[in-house]
C-alpha cells in the first residue's frame, strides 16, 4: 500500500494510531461542558475557584474555546488534578484523579463524534489497515466511548495515560502499538488534533504525522508539526489513497 499526494511518508502506510478527543470526537461539543461538571466538582462550589480553574484548563473566557496543547485540552486527569490543587482545590491527588476520571468517563455518554466511527473505522480495516487509539484519558474511558458507538471490535490496540507506556508527547504508547503488531513505527501514521499528538509520533518515529482540526489545535499550530493537516479524519482516506 502507497501513500499517494503525502511525499513525505517514508515507508507504506499500515497501521494507523488516532488520539481520541479532539479527532474521533468533536472536542468543543463533547468536552466544554464535561469540563464545566469538573470545575464545579473540583471547586466545590466556589464559583471564583471554579473560574479559576477553567482558565487553568485552557478556557479562554473571550471565544469560550479551549486553547491547543493546554491542561484540559492535552492532560490527563492525573496532570489535571495536581494543577486545580496547587491552584486551590480542597482534595487529595489520588481522590481527585480518581473522581475527574469518573466524571470523564460518565461524560462518554453525550459525546458527540466527528463521523458514524463504526463505519468509517470499518472502512479502514477493509483497506487491510490496523487501527489503534492513544490518549491522555483512561483506558477504561477510551473503551466505553468504543463500546457506545460499538466499535470495540474494530480497534487492534488501545493506550490511555494510565495504561503504562507513558504519557503524551512521550513516545511509549506508539512503540507500544508498534510492538504490539509487529511493525516498524515508520509503517504507522499518527493522527492528532495536539502538539503532544504530533509530537508523539516524531519522537516515535512515525512514518507520517496527520493534524485535524476538529479539537483545539487550529492549521497554523499544527502545520509545523505534521507532515499533512486535515480538516477532520474524514479527509484520511482521500488523503492517503487518492
Amino acid at each position: 500500500m502507497q501513500v499517494t499526494g503525502l511525499n513525505t511518508a517514508t515507508a507504506p502506510i499500515k497501521a494507523i494510531l488516532f488520539d481520541k478527543d479532539g479527532t474521533l470526537l468533536d472536542y468543543h461539543r463533547s468536552w466544554a461542558p464535561i469540563n464545566e461538571r469538573s470545575a464545579a466538582h473540583a471547586s466545590q462550589g466556589d464559583t471564583a475557584l471554579e473560574a479559576r480553574l477553567l482558565a487553568l484548563g485552557g478556557l479562554d473566557i473571550a471565544t469560550g474555546r479551549y486553547r491547543s496543547g493546554s491542561l484540559l485540552a492535552a492532560g490527563n486527569a492525573a496532570e489535571i488534578a495536581a494543577a486545580w490543587i496547587a491552584a486551590g482545590s480542597p482534595f487529595e491527588a489520588a481522590t481527585l484523579t480518581r473522581e475527574l476520571d469518573g466524571i470523564f468517563c460518565a461524560g462518554v455518554a453525550a459525546v458527540v463524534p466527528v463521523t458514524d466511527l463504526a463505519a468509517y473505522f470499518r472502512r479502514l480495516r477493509a483497506r487491510r489497515l490496523i487501527l489503534g487509539i492513544a490518549s491522555n484519558a483512561s483506558e477504561a474511558e477510551i473503551h466505553s466511548t468504543l463500546a457506545r458507538f460499538e466499535c470495540s471490535g474494530l480497534i487492534d490496540f488501545v493506550a490511555g495515560y494510565d495504561s503504562g507506556y507513558g504519557v503524551k508527547p512521550e513516545p511509549g504508547m506508539l512503540a507500544a502499538f508498534a510492538a504490539s503488531i509487529s511493525l516498524a513505527p515508520v509503517s504507522i501514521a499518527m493522527v492528532g488534533d495536539n502538539w503532544h499528538d504530533l509530537e508523539m509520533g516524531r519522537r516515535g518515529g512515525a512514518g507520517l504525522r496527520v493534524g485535524v482540526l476538529t479539537g483545539t489545535g487550529s492549521r497554523a499550530d499544527l502545520t509545523p508539526h505534521a507532515d499533512v493537516c486535515l480538516d477532520s479524519i474524514c479527509e484520511l482516506e482521500t488523503a492517503l489513497f487518492d
